[in-house]
């Protein structure tokens, strides 16, 4: 084992979740315990440097309530939470989390000191397996995981089996040897130290944890994939799309592809591959920007009282008193489902949120995707030729969801769980003025929100007609 020559300590954090989809975060007051985990959280992540006086449970000091305040805004603004300065309720919940030992205050996506590697050919050496998978699988999944990196920069990756290598690889519990303990099943997963000589470029995993090659449990491949950008000389992301944002969320291993974010900050970092690549590669994905002029949504629908924007790998939460919308991956959510959604809508008379990919659906009550999903569309009376829809809404008052496609659409019973006769309709025939190719519909307050592209059209249910052509950058706060 190398010397240790580093203190600064990365470690991928597991997400967590609870059972219901939350609303708008709550102020209140908070009691001494809860303002004393807030000061020991901010004075390590967020370099609080002025210490507080101690209070007790009952009796809580205004002054230390005020010198916290600017680093609860700090830490507000990272998470993307709504920044008020106050110790409510979501921000309880984002401390609450397991997380990395990084702080939160780096610039860009790399250390501001610019730690790299000073040559091109690295070499690695994995000192033990776990238990969980074979060595064959862990083997694959470190060699997978480097590949990440070397395909877009200029660096080669050596295995070597004996002797010091510049990143050395080992499964460990609780104390493992670098005075950075893991904390058992389901907390922090994985650390890994930045570039240099001694321990830098180690990355450790916690035997504590599930290690699969799948979904269940934590996959190998994807948490050794960020680890190794630490190892590289990359921090965390504020970016929810990069593989660098702290947060796990599982992706399949034959569907994942490096975002562009990582690849601008591992490039600023060594430049890019100087290999040419004969066959086309499609484009890396990016993270939907909330003031693109051409932005366009998948699907529109409301959950508990929220509005969820569907695009890409993405979806926004968006709740009718705050001003922005929350950007997150469709995965941190709900891992099982598909990572693009085609339409999607609330059924109120079941309250769970119905989302539509090709011509299957799911139904999700909060965080959890209900049993024996998915299901086929045409159980709702749809035809067989119908393949993919383009938008669905619920309809509140009448309780039927309306199901758009190629021009048409039809009118579905969620009481009677039947299709209502005479439909399909054509869409040019019962909604003048509205594009007969939809990407989303949203229903609020008597009126429907049809979208198509980056325009949004409302239109007056009792009247009949468009009223308004709007942008639809104002729903996600732009």
């Amino acid at each position: 084992m190398k010397h240790f020559c580093f203190s600064v300590l990365f470690v991928l954090l597991s997400a967590s979740f609870s059972s219901a989809v939350p609303l708008r975060s709550e102020s209140y007051e908070r009691d001494g315990e809860d303002w004393q985990f807030a000061e020991a959280y901010l004075n390590q992540f967020y370099k609080l440097e002025d210490s507080s006086p101690r209070f007790s449970s009952k009796m809580l000091n205004y002054v230390s309530k005020s010198s916290l305040s600017k680093k609860i805004r700090k830490m507000q603004e990272f998470f993307g939470l709504e920044i008020t300065g106050n110790l409510d309720s979501a921000t309880m919940k984002v401390m609450e989390k397991p997380r990395c030992g990084v702080p939160d205050v780096a610039e860009y996506n790399h250390f501001p000191r610019t730690l790299k590697w000073k040559k091109d050919n690295i070499t690695y050496r994995i000192l033990n397996y776990t238990l969980d998978i074979s060595s064959t699988d862990v083997d694959t999944a470190i060699e997978r995981a480097l590949k990440v990196w070397s395909s877009v920069t200029p660096l080669k990756f050596t295995r070597i089996f004996e002797g010091e290598a510049d990143i050395m690889i080992l499964f460990g519990a609780r104390e493992h040897g670098d005075h950075y303990p893991f904390d058992g099943p389901n907390g922090l997963l994985a650390h890994a130290f930045p570039p240099g000589v001694g321990i830098g470029g180690d990355t450790h995993f916690d035997e504590d944890e599930t290690w699969t090659m799948g979904s269940k449990g934590y996959n190998l491949f994807l948490v050794a994939a960020h680890e190794f950008g630490h190892a590289l000389g990359l921090a965390h992301s504020r970016d929810p799309g990069a593989l660098m944002f702290p947060t796990y969320t599982f992706t399949k291993m034959n569907e994942f592809r490096l975002p562009q974010d990582d690849i601008n900050g591992i490039q600023a970092l060594y430049g890019a591959s100087n290999e040419i690549n004969p066959s086309p590669r499609p484009p890396p994905p990016k993270t939907p920007k909330k003031c693109d002029p051409y932005l366009s949504f998948d699907a529109v629908a409301g959950l508990r009282g929220e509005m969820i924007i569907f695009k890409d790998r993405f979806l926004w939460r968006r709740h009718p008193q705050l001003p922005d919308a929350t950007l997150s991956l469709i995965g941190s959510f709900w891992p099982t489902i598909p990572t693009k959604i085609d339409a999607a809508y609330e059924n109120l008379v079941m309250d769970v949120l119905i989302v539509i990919r090709g011509n299957k659906y799911w139904a999700i009550n909060g965080y959890d995707v209900m049993p024996g999903y998915p299901k086929n569309i045409h159980r709702f009376g749809i035809p067989k030729s119908v393949r993919k829809i383009d938008a669905a809404v619920h309809i509140k008052s009448t309780s039927k969801t309306l199901f758009f496609a190629k021009g048409q659409y039809w009118s579905y019973d969620e009481t009677k769980q039947a299709m209502d006769e005479g439909y399909p309709r054509l869409i040019v025939d019962d909604w003048p003025g509205i594009p007969g190719r939809l990407d989303a519909a949203f229903e609020q307050h008597g009126y429907i929100y049809f979208f198509r592209g980056p325009a949004q059209f409302l239109f007056n249910t009792r009247e009949r007609q468009v009223f308004e052509i709007n942008r639809i950058n104002h729903w996600v706060g732009c």
